[in-house]
C-alpha cells in the first residue's frame, strides 16, 4: 500500500469497505453519452502468450459482434481497452466459441432475491440476446458470487448462503452461470498468498471508497481496518480472477474511475446495472424497487463528499 493511501486511510474516521468491500460495490457518477458518440477510443492491451491471431474476415466479424453489445443501451461509458476486447471476441470466434463476460454479484441487506435483482439478470439477458442476434453461439454470463466480501461486511453465513443460493437458482433460469469467489481464492494455491501491496491504490480510490462505504460496512474491526483488508484482499481477487478466467470480459456496475481495482489483464465493460441510467447494484435496492421508480438522484448518483 503506498504512503498515500496509508495517509487518506488513516485520516478518515469511517472509512469502510466500498459497498460490500469490493469493486462494484461503490456507488459513481452515471454519465449519458450522445447516441451518435459510439466509436470506442482505442488504447493499447497488453500481448498474451498462446492467442491466435486474427484473420481479416475474423476481424470484421469481431467488430460487428463488439458493436452489438457495445451501445450506450447497455454501457455507462466506453469499455477500458477496446482493442483488447476485440482480441478476445476474435479469438471466440476463431475457436466457434460463445463470448465470455464475468461481472461480480455481492451482497446488500436483503437475504433474498427481490425485484431489482431479477431486473439485473433480465438486462443481462438482454445484453447476450444482441451477441445471439449476429454470432450463432452467443455469449455466457458467469457472475461470481462474492461470499469473501460479504463476509468481511459483517454479513452471517447463512444469510450469505440464503441470497446467493437464491441468485443462484434466478441465474439458472436465465442459463447463466455461478461461482462463489471464496473457493476460487482459494483453489488459487500460492497465487492467493500474498497480496501485491506495492500496487499503487490511488488516495482518489480511496476517497471513493471511503464516500461510497460509510453505512455498509458491519464487520467486527475498524472501519479503517476493514478498509485495509478489503485492499488487500481485493489485490489478490484481481489476479485469480484474470487468470480464472482469461479469455473472458470483465463487467462492472462501477466506472472507470475505479479501473485500479478490477482484473488487470482482461477487457473491462463498464454497464448500467438494471437500464439505462441506473447504476446502482441491485442487491442494494429494497425489494420493492422498480427502475421505473427511481428519482434522478437514485439514477444517477453523486458522489459524497
Amino acid at each position: 500500500m503506498s504512503s498515500g493511501v496509508a495517509c487518506v486511510a488513516g485520516s478518515v474516521a469511517a472509512l469502510s469497505f466500498a459497498r460490500e468491500h469490493d469493486p462494484h460495490t461503490v456507488t459513481t457518477n452515471c454519465i449519458h453519452h450522445a447516441a451518435g458518440n459510439e466509436k470506442a477510443a482505442a488504447s493499447p492491451g497488453g500481448q498474451r502468450k498462446g492467442r491466435v491471431t486474427a484473420e481479416p474476415n475474423s476481424r470484421a466479424s469481431a467488430e460487428k459482434v463488439l458493436r452489438s453489445f457495445n451501445t450506450w443501451a447497455f454501457k455507462r461509458e466506453q469499455p477500458s481497452d477496446p482493442q483488447l476486447m476485440l482480441r478476445v471476441i476474435t479469438e471466440a470466434i476463431a475457436a466457434q466459441q460463445p463470448i465470455q463476460f464475468v461481472l461480480y454479484w455481492g451482497k446488500g441487506p436483503r437475504h433474498e432475491t427481490a425485484v431489482p435483482d431479477s431486473q439485473c439478470l433480465d438486462f443481462l439477458a438482454a445484453l447476450t440476446s444482441r451477441v445471439k442476434g449476429v454470432y450463432a453461439p452467443g455469449a455466457t454470463i458467469k457472475l461470481i458470487l462474492t461470499d469473501t466480501h460479504a463476509e468481511l461486511n459483517g454479513h452471517s453465513r447463512q444469510d450469505i448462503h440464503q441470497y446467493f443460493d437464491d441468485i443462484k437458482s434466478a441465474a439458472k433460469q436465465r442459463g447463466f452461470e455461478t461461482c462463489l469467489l471464496g473457493p476460487l481464492v482459494r483453489g488459487a494455491g500460492n497465487l492467493a498468498t500474498a497480496a501485491p501491496l506495492e500496487e499503487v491504490v490511488s488516495e482518489e480510490t480511496v476517497a471513493l471508497l471511503v464516500a461510497s462505504a460509510q453505512k455498509w460496512y458491519r464487520g467486527g474491526a475498524t472501519p479503517q481496518e476493514g478498509a485495509m483488508r478489503y485492499l488487500r484482499l481485493n489485490l489478490i481477487e484481481q489476479r485469480v480472477v484474470e487468470r480464472a478466467f482469461p479469455h473472458a470480459i470483465f463487467i462492472t456496475f462501477n466506472g472507470s474511475e475505479l479501473r485500479s481495482l478490477f482484473p488487470r489483464q482482461l477487457p473491462i465493460f463498464y454497464m448500467y446495472s438494471l437500464r439505462r441510467g441506473v447504476c446502482i447494484k441491485p442487491w442494494f435496492l429494497a425489494a420493492e424497487s422498480t427502475t421505473f421508480g427511481l428519482n434522478v438522484g437514485q439514477a444517477n448518483p453523486q458522489r459524497s463528499n
